[in-house]
């Protein structure tokens, strides 16, 4: 299958911290990949270097297009790559429309006024994920599991091949985790999107996506299907979490369990 993102040999250091270490990792078009990891294993930097947010050695390709350098390169890699971010900078004042539809300008610029094309885009998308009825309201008036889905919406509106969201489960209720999860996996197969998601649930990153790569100590420790990487063993040994992991059709369900005072599992 031809690769949608390709990473080679990946290397990024942030005030003197070396976060990534040759890192190698690549998504098929329309493959879902899920990057899971402690804190600080540079998941999130990870996907801020595939943004060319942030300087680094080593490759990256996103849809054949290579480098991170002048303005017309940076529209090219807008087209192709939408980010849903943990902590995004919202405008004050900014209307949910205005703010959903930003995800339309690198189809028609800066400057230019929205199409009626880029409104039933919009318009669609906040049905979609149950904002209907939120257009004119204020991002900042809304809850944090409802500005969590205004922030997918403008992502999700720019139609882009990729889509990179770290953490897009952040602040959302169960069932509402679920339709941001399915509607992805949706538009996955409408679109064949190519879906690279940092997770902190692993039982969500077990359940939603092809393929599974843990980060752990600024590398790729393992990448596989859900079944094969998440065990007891490399759960215990890149989280320190004791857990049992239930078969289930859908994918594994991984459930802590309590260690008793003396050391012993109960």
């Amino acid at each position: 299958m031809t690769a949608a993102v390709r990473v080679r040999a990946l290397d990024v250091t942030l005030d003197g911290t070396h976060v990534l270490r040759g890192v190698d990792l690549a998504a098929a078009a329309g493959e879902w990949v899920n990057v899971i990891g402690p804190n600080g294993a540079g998941k999130t930097t990870l996907l801020r270097a595939l943004l060319g947010l942030v300087p680094f050695d080593g490759e990256i390709e996103i849809d054949g297009l290579r480098g991170r350098t002048d303005k017309h390169r940076r529209a090219a890699r807008a087209r192709k790559l939408a980010y849903v971010p943990q902590t995004p900078v919202i405008p004050p004042g900014m209307l949910v429309a205005d703010y959903v539809l930003l995800g339309r300008t690198p189809h028609r610029g800066v400057f230019a006024a929205e199409t009626a094309n880029d409104r039933r885009i919009a318009v669609e998308i906040l049905e979609r994920l149950d904002l209907g009825g939120f257009w004119e309201r204020t991002v900042q008036s809304l809850s944090g599991g409802e500005r969590q889905r205004a922030v997918l919406a403008r992502a999700l509106a720019q139609q882009a091949d990729v889509l990179l969201l770290d953490e897009p489960t952040t602040a959302l209720d169960l069932g509402h985790q679920q339709d941001v999860l399915e509607l992805v996996e949706a538009l996955r197969r409408e679109r064949r999107l190519t879906v690279i998601a940092t997770l902190h649930d692993l039982t969500l990153a077990a359940r939603y996506g092809d393929r599974i790569a843990i980060l752990a100590h600024g590398r790729v420790a393992e990448t596989g299907p859900p079944t094969e990487v998440l065990t007891v063993q490399s759960i215990a040994a890149h989280f320190g979490a004791t857990v049992r992991i239930v078969d289930d059709p859908e994918g594994p369900v991984i459930v802590p369990t309590a260690i008793a005072k003396n050391g012993d599992q109960p």
